[in-house]
Formats: C-alpha cells, sequence, structure tokens
C-alpha cells in the first residue's frame, strides 16, 4: 500500500482461543492524509464482527451522504464537534446534505465529544468537520475486512493534495458497497457552503 504516514505498528493477534487483543493508546497502524487520519485498532484479522478504527477529522472535511446495503455503522465522538445525520431524508437532492430532513422532522445535529450514532444498512448518513479545530471519532464498520480497505484505497487518492476525482471515488466507493449522494470534500469550507 502507498500512502503518507504509517505510525505504529498494528497490534499483532495472540494465538489462542481465549487470547483477546489490547491495543495502548497511541497505537494502530495509522495512514495519514492532508484530508483525514485513520488509525485502525481492530480489524478483520482480529474480529469477524467489527473493523474498529480512531479517525481524525480536520476542519472542512466532508464525507459526503451515502449509504451502504449491507453494513452497519457506529460513530462515537471522541473530542471536537460534527455536523452528522443518519436518516432517510425527505428529498435526496442537490449536492449538499446538511439542510436535509426526515418525514418525522429529523435534522441534521452538531454532535459534541459523547454523541453515539448507529446506522444500519440502507439508512443514508454523513458527517463533516465545520469547525476550525479537528474532531477525533471512533468509528466502527460491519462486517470486516471491507472498509479496512476502503480507508486504504481511499486515503491513497486523497494523499494526492488534489481535489479528488468524483469518478475515481465512485468506483471506489461502489466496490465497497457505498452508494455516493453528494460529493466528498476536504479542506476549508468556501462561502457558498456555509
Amino acid at each position: 500500500m502507498t500512502s503518507t504516514g504509517h505510525e505504529h505498528a498494528a497490534p499483532q493477534p495472540r494465538s489462542g482461543p481465549s487470547a483477546g487483543l489490547v491495543v495502548p493508546p497511541g497505537r494502530g497502524r495509522t495512514v495519514r492524509t492532508a484530508a483525514q487520519q485513520v488509525t485502525f485498532k481492530v480489524t478483520g484479522q482480529h474480529s469477524r464482527t467489527a473493523s474498529s478504527f480512531e479517525v481524525v477529522v480536520p476542519p472542512g472535511f466532508d464525507v459526503g451522504a451515502h449509504v451502504h446495503a449491507r453494513s452497519e455503522e457506529f460513530f462515537y465522538v471522541l473530542e471536537g464537534e460534527l455536523d452528522i445525520f443518519a436518516f432517510e431524508p425527505l428529498v435526496r437532492s442537490g449536492d449538499s446534505w446538511r439542510e436535509w430532513r426526515s418525514a418525522a422532522g429529523d435534522r441534521v445535529v452538531r454532535a459534541a465529544p459523547g454523541t453515539v450514532v448507529l446506522v444500519p444498512p440502507g439508512c443514508p448518513h454523513a458527517f463533516a468537520n465545520p469547525t476550525g479545530s479537528p474532531a477525533r471519532m471512533l468509528f466502527q464498520s460491519a462486517p470486516p475486512p471491507d472498509h479496512e480497505r476502503y480507508f486504504e484505497e481511499l486515503l491513497e487518492i486523497l494523499a494526492a493534495g488534489e481535489p479528488p476525482d468524483a469518478e475515481v471515488v465512485a468506483g471506489l466507493r461502489a466496490r465497497y458497497d457505498i452508494e455516493q449522494l453528494t460529493p466528498l470534500r476536504h479542506g476549508p469550507r468556501g462561502p457558498e457552503e456555509g
């Protein structure tokens, strides 16, 4: 894999049915670009249930609204604030999800530390950092290892430092059960993005 900034060796599984995994703070394989930093904490090598990541979300990063047909995701905000939604909007329209709302009146929320978001298969969702400071979250995706592979390939694309090619990102996401509804963006938000 070619990417920028691998740090710390990945946790190694122990043999035997009763051996667990302990990942100390600051440990795990970290992949870093100007657009995002992802530390692999628990992978499909360690768990049959879910991959777990610590994600640093820089100011201006917007993952874009998307939906998974088979995957379930879990987010826990550790530091900073993120705009997040997880609902079926009245209309999946435009190139921004920030004004979407559901038939029940759900809207995008500002998620502070301690916020938990569970996203079942088929549920549109997104997160973005609208603040001037990085945010940090725990992210789990089930089943493994698709999201691990997706992160590796996405971070290689983002490492180029240029705005990502929409067709390349669309092809990547389609391979890993991700239907993109609005564009992925990284970097400072312009005035037209509010």
